[in-house]
């Protein structure tokens, strides 16, 4: 793997564990990914899709990646949310993250994406720690959640696609912030809607504190931005891969910072499961 694309992967990660540090500190009502995405669309956002409309290769291809990205963001938003309204995010968000073999299997049958024996097994490890994770915070109401967890592993496997995709009409970094921000920007507009149609109103009851605002605004579109830069170079579904490394340090801190000890055995031997994998794919790699 390039050195660019270990610094593009290290990056996102830092900002994905600081993304769910944030989210921790914040109550429900507050709904932090509503506030975070409205921030990215109004500060770094604009930035992006002034880039986008300048240096990207305009074409009917990439506007086919535009609108499937911007629906498989939007679906994913949607069923991640109704998903943690059922279940934790401990059970939720690993089985969501067991996307990359998803991935792997559309790459394979529509891109022509090919992945050594060594690479599949690794992702299976990979994934089977992060079932693991999951299985320590299940309960009864996790049926409710599964089906909409699983909806938002197949959303996250189809903008990975079409995401790698685009990659080859998206010369600059920011002109790749611009093509997050359009699915941002949608995912936003739903989320809206769905809030208003099942609670009556247009925001949230809460509003984060400002820095806590303006760090998530940067980190959620920079963080996934640095993901498809990534992508460049390698497969879509190592990458996704290699940022689960994100959920393994959130894991840890969870267990030696804030002292949340239920199943921690359980929940260790998950993580290293996980680590296990991402040591077998970098050493394939």
């Amino acid at each position: 793997m390039s050195e660019t694309a270990y610094l593009a992967i290290a990056g996102s990660v830092a900002m994905h564990v600081a993304w769910n540090l944030l989210v921790r500190q914040q109550g429900a009502q507050t709904h932090l990914l509503w506030w975070a995405l409205a921030a990215h669309c109004a500060t770094l956002g604009l930035w992006g899709l002034a880039e986008l409309a300048g240096a990207a290769r305009w074409g009917w291809e990439l506007v086919a990646c535009l609108l499937a990205s911007a629906s498989a963001n939007t679906l994913y938003f949607l069923a991640l949310n109704r998903a943690y309204a059922h279940a934790p995010v401990a059970l939720v968000y690993p089985i969501v993250r067991s996307s990359p073999l998803l991935i792997g299997v559309w790459g394979a049958l529509f891109f022509g994406e090919s992945l050594g024996a060594s690479a599949w097994g690794a992702m299976g490890v990979s994934v089977a720690g992060l079932l693991l994770l999951a299985a320590t915070a299940w309960r009864k109401d996790g049926f409710a959640a599964l089906p909409l967890a699983l909806a938002a592993a197949l959303a996250t496997s189809v903008y990975s696609l079409s995401d790698k995709a685009a990659t080859a009409y998206l010369p600059t970094f920011g002109s790749l912030v611009g093509f997050v921000t359009v699915g941002y920007a949608a995912s936003f507009v739903a989320l809206t809607l769905h809030m208003r149609l099942r609670q009556g109103i247009w925001r949230p009851q809460r509003a984060p504190r400002l820095p806590h605002l303006l760090v998530a605004g940067a980190g959620i579109g920079l963080a996934y931005a640095l993901v498809i830069h990534a992508m460049r170079e390698l497969p879509a579904a190592v990458v996704v891969t290699f940022t689960n490394a994100g959920i393994v340090i959130a894991g840890l801190l969870s267990i030696a910072l804030f002292r949340e000890r239920t199943h921690w055995r359980m929940r260790l031997a998950g993580i290293a499961v996980i680590c296990l994998g991402l040591a077998l794919l970098a050493a394939g790699g």
